[in-house]
């Protein structure tokens, strides 16, 4: 087989992928008050979406925000405090860029593991190891 039959043949089998932001859209972070709390009230449906675990994603929000959070019965993130819809938001962001995005080529296709130890984020679009934070 010639190199340009195994190109041809090799972008035949690769899937097309789209915009990234296309795939991966967030939802925006519903916030309300209620005394010195701050509930997201659509925190389930941001964890569901992302395809991470809950006590990891509201981890990291915490320590974006600088507070102490816990998951209701209901799923839905009280933080404590008083924090904003963009606040959340920025914290979400911050999030999907260390533990979402991939490093190498952007695409939300990615899964966290440990390997020795320490979380990193796999991509399954091109197969690269990104360290993270925590």
């Amino acid at each position: 087989m010639e190199y340009e039959d195994k190109l041809d043949r090799a972008l035949e089998e690769t899937p097309d992928i789209g915009d990234e932001s296309a795939r991966l859209t967030v939802p925006e972070p519903d916030v309300r008050q209620e005394g010195n709390v701050t509930v997201y009230e659509n925190f389930q449906d941001t964890v569901t979406t992302l395809s991470r675990d809950p006590e990891h994603v509201l981890k990291v929000l915490q320590a974006e925000v600088g507070t102490s959070a816990h998951i209701d019965e209901s799923g839905r993130a009280r933080l404590t405090g008083a924090f904003s819809g963009d606040r959340v938001a920025d914290a979400l962001d911050a999030y999907v860029e260390e533990f979402v995005t991939c490093s190498e080529c952007g695409l939300p296709d990615t899964r966290l593991e440990k390997e020795k130890g320490a979380v990193v984020v796999r991509c399954e679009a091109c197969g690269a190891l990104s360290p993270t934070s925590t």
